[in-house]
């Protein structure tokens, strides 16, 4: 739900293309949510959620959107603010971890920012949800019935605890090799370096053959930490 999540990802992404050890770097999506007990609410806009939970004029709300719409136009990410659904998002975060388990959780992750923010789905719909999953090659069945149990809510739940006990409130939040932290959806250079300086350590203490990993956090929801 948090918009600089996807433009944070992006420019993490591009960073990543750029980066000449990328081979070396694995990705790990966490999940987070900011606000949990979130209650799925189709009649009301993303402007009025949020202008509601920060206190501030619907009018100032519009223009942080607007900002934020400006700011992401040369990385990539379309919103759509007045299309948005305001959704829980838990379900969705068991989707990830079912798309990790099978190798497709950037495909997912990204999949979910674009239905959310440019679409205007509403993600915690469980037949959208399977039909996401669907179009990036997911199993529709294995999907179904992952979502119709509690299957992954565990795994949630455990990102969830782990931010907080790093003392993680905020998101988008990467961790490189637990060891360096970028908050916010930085410039593309700022995660360059991070890259560049993690990957190195690493294989300076640890040899060449040890893959380095960078975690990503998504979401209005999401987090953050390596493995």
């Amino acid at each position: 739900m948090c918009p600089f999540c996807y433009l944070g990802k992006r420019r993490f992404a591009g960073a990543l293309a750029r980066f000449a050890d990328r081979d070396d770097v694995e990705v790990i999506f966490r999940s987070f949510q900011l606000n949990p007990s979130l209650e799925t609410d189709p009649d009301i806009s993303v402007t009025q959620y949020l202008a509601r939970e920060k206190g501030l004029d619907e009018r100032v709300a519009e223009q942080m959107n607007d900002r934020v719409a400006r700011m992401s136009r040369q990385d990539g990410p379309i919103y759509n603010f007045d299309d948005v659904v305001v959704a829980n998002t838990f379900d969705a975060h068991r989707l990830i971890h079912f798309a990790r388990a099978r190798g497709r959780q950037d495909q997912v992750v990204e999949r979910l920012f674009s239905a959310y923010f440019t679409e205007g789905k509403n993600v915690d719909d469980r037949e959208t949800l399977i039909e996401l999953a669907r179009e990036i090659g997911l199993d529709s069945n294995e999907v179904a019935s992952a979502l119709e149990s509690d299957a992954y809510t565990d795994e949630v739940n455990a990102d969830v605890e782990e931010a907080r006990q790093l003392g993680i409130n905020g998101v988008p939040f990467f961790v490189f090799d637990r060891k360096y932290a970028v908050s916010g959806a930085q410039e593309s250079e700022v995660f360059e370096q991070a890259l560049e300086r993690s990957v190195t350590e690493w294989r300076e203490n640890r040899g060449p053959v040890a893959p380095s990993r960078a975690t990503i956090s998504r979401e209005d929801d999401t987090l953050n930490s390596t493995m």
